[in-house]
């Protein structure tokens, strides 16, 4: 399927699906007043789904890189770690993303650099739904781009970043612009870098990027998830075709606890500027506040 929103669509609706079948069932053979089994196949179906998160977290332990002393949790914050990647990830991909399309705001006068904002594997535009309020608050010109077909090769989308980048800098008649890029976004980023240069650059931000590859991937369905597997020829040649100048102008922010990208310190880019963070999930990357504290922090200190 091409789009992310019809395929989460689909996904919601067999969800929905398989809750009014066990509501039915509940109903027909047990006498269970039919809201009681409403909310019991309701709660059936986000169980899975909660199961199915812890997974990512277990299979991301397997492939796991060691944990700095910093940064390791004690139950409590696991606890924590679990609800709120639990939750991100439940709003983005039953709410968010089956309802968003790619858009583009623009402030004008704005002194501060406009932001092009490319999302992760299975996702798009919706992912930013956090991030955009804030943009918009200190008055940031943005645009968002669907990276599509979902199963797409990573080079694909790169004439889809090029001409969002040229618009954006028509309609705000800036000279460079900032990126901020989740998981294979990130990716997608540098390899328009790789094509069309880094002179419209201001800076690249990356959250949970496998810069290096992920062990998760191998479980991925498309040329993208291929091309993200740890040591795959793709991260081989664009980590070859770039200089200390391209690098320099990324700034890495990554979880020590990332449940999709693993080994962890794949995240970590060399020759980048690279932020540590601990106690959050992949997707909460997008929602956590401290991370977008911290993504706001540079944007703010971009001007034109």
């Amino acid at each position: 399927m091409k789009s992310a929103r019809r395929l989460l669509r689909t996904l919601l609706l067999v969800q929905l699906g398989a809750a009014a079948l066990i509501a039915w069932a509940l109903t027909a053979r047990a006498g269970i007043a039919p809201w009681q089994a409403a909310l019991i196949g309701l709660a059936c179906v986000a169980l899975v789904r909660l199961l199915i998160n812890m997974n990512n977290f277990a299979m991301a332990g397997w492939f796991a890189s060691a944990t700095p002393s910093a940064f390791r949790l004690g139950p409590k914050a696991r606890l924590r770690l679990l609800a709120e990647e639990f939750k991100a990830s439940m709003l983005v991909t039953s709410w968010q993303v089956p309802r968003a399309c790619a858009a583009t705001r623009i402030h004008p006068d704005s002194r501060h650099v406009p932001v092009l904002l490319l999302h992760g594997y299975g996702c798009n535009s919706g992912y930013w739904t956090h991030l955009t309020p804030l943009l918009d608050a200190a008055r940031i010109s943005h645009a968002s781009v669907d990276l599509e077909p979902v199963a797409g090769s990573i080079d694909a989308y790169v004439p889809l970043v090029e001409k969002a980048v040229q618009d954006l800098c028509a309609r705000t008649g800036a000279q460079k612009i900032a990126i901020v890029a989740h998981s294979m976004g990130g990716l997608v980023a540098r390899a328009w870098m790789r094509d069309h240069g880094t002179r419209r650059v201001a800076r690249v931000l990356t959250l949970g990027t496998p810069h290096h590859g992920t062990a998760l991937a191998r479980f991925g369905l498309g040329q993208n998830a291929f091309q993200m597997r740890p040591g795959s020829p793709w991260l081989q040649a664009l980590a070859q075709g770039e200089d200390a100048a391209t690098r320099a102008l990324v700034t890495s922010l990554y979880t020590h606890h990332d449940n999709i990208v693993a080994p962890q310190e794949s995240s970590r880019l060399p020759g980048a500027r690279n932020l540590e963070f601990g106690g959050i999930g992949h997707v909460a990357l997008g929602s956590n506040p401290r991370v977008l504290a911290a993504v706001m922090e540079e944007l703010a200190a971009l001007v034109s």
